[in-house]
């Protein structure tokens, strides 16, 4: 049997998409013992780094400043009753029956037309249930017209009053950091109405059980959704195939929230054999993985955790971590460090800023 979990802090061996703030100039000068650790970390890194085997990216991540006119959306059928629609922004999951269509996240408001074009060549049954997994843009852009494009399971109004349109769900804590950033940035037929409170809110729809659970990763309010029947995973933020995971610190993300997320997706994830096949996980960006993919990144994760803690423990300044060669991330960055809007530097310095803060906390 697989051992999935990584190791507990203490025993490994080992923010804002705009944050790019570099370390002054003005940094003090290396101590002795900050010199020693500088170069052990350095000659651990390298090492590590030459028995590392470089594996390319099938993939590239979304365009920082896209043509949306020049987009187009493709439609993968993941298994069971899932499928992927991708290139609107971050990866779609629609899960289509005779009861409906249930979607994770929305994609941008840019490419809306697009994405229900989509779901229309699927199904002539109605959006009924829209999820949002986590709060950037390219989750939540459209949400406004999927749920006006949907309609609940009845006849006449909505609940509660509201029009007969598709159900926006997230979990509480979504909401309230919508409600915190405010309209000027966030249009309030964004926010979702209906809201979860606890770890999970399930409910059934064509023929399996559904769970959203909630997974505070990105931000304090992510989820990811497991369709059990389908035996599909749409992981939202806590798994990117082309790129180090976004951490918005400012908004409650962190890199422990993303390792037990992760570490949670091994937990119920099934191989069909040897890691491949089986449970089927879809990321917020990238093709389609598995097991062993989710196991790889988790173990990434960890070890680049590790060396900043380290890097820390040892009395390391920011600057310096960035300044150590080679690099923390280095044999990572031919695959994940392609998007310039969140670049490994910007992914090592909001992992310095959860493990001081929490240091500086205990």
């Amino acid at each position: 049997m697989t051992e999935r979990r990584a190791d507990d802090r203490g025993h490994a061996p080992a923010m804002d998409r705009t944050m790019r703030r570099d370390p002054g100039a003005g940094s003090r000068p290396l101590g002795r013992r900050a010199r020693v650790a500088l170069a052990l970390v350095a000659a651990g890194l390298a090492a590590g780094a030459a028995a590392q085997e470089v594996r390319t990216a099938r993939q590239t991540p979304f365009p920082a400043n896209p043509d949306f006119a020049a987009l187009d959306v493709e439609t993968l059928h993941v298994q069971g009753n899932v499928y992927l629609i991708a290139g609107a922004g971050a990866n779609i999951a629609v899960q289509v029956g005779d009861d409906g269509v249930v979607m994770v996240d929305t994609g941008y408001a840019q490419m809306a037309d697009d994405v229900l074009a989509a779901v229309a060549a699927l199904t002539d049954r109605p959006i009924r249930t829209i999820v949002n997994t986590t709060l950037a843009d390219d989750h939540t852009g459209a949400n406004a017209q999927m749920v006006a494009a949907g309609r609940l399971n009845q006849a006449g109004p909505g609940m509660a009053g509201r029009p007969n349109e598709g159900d926006l769900v997230a979990h509480a804590e979504l909401l309230r950091l919508m409600t915190e950033i405010g309209d000027d940035e966030i249009a309030t037929d964004r926010w979702p109405p209906s809201t979860f409170s606890g770890a999970k809110k399930d409910f059934h729809a064509n023929g399996e059980a559904i769970e959203i659970r909630h997974q505070p990763a990105a931000t304090a309010g992510d989820s990811f959704v497991w369709f059990r029947g389908s035996d599909v995973i749409a992981a939202g933020e806590l798994f990117n195939m082309t790129s180090f995971p976004y951490i918005d610190v400012e908004h409650g993300g962190t890199i422990e929230g993303i390792l037990d997320g992760l570490n949670t997706l091994l937990d119920i994830i099934v191989p069909a054999h040897h890691q491949e096949g089986g449970t089927m996980v879809i990321p917020s960006h990238g093709r389609i993985g598995d097991e062993h993919d989710v196991l790889e990144y988790r173990d990434m994760l960890t070890i680049i955790r590790d060396r900043v803690q380290h890097a820390i423990d040892s009395g390391l300044t920011l600057a310096q971590i960035h300044a150590l060669t080679p690099s923390v991330t280095y044999e990572y960055e031919p695959r994940f460090d392609r998007d310039p809007t969140w670049t490994a530097r910007m992914f090592v310095e909001a992992i310095y800023r959860n493990l001081a803060a929490e240091r500086e906390g205990s």
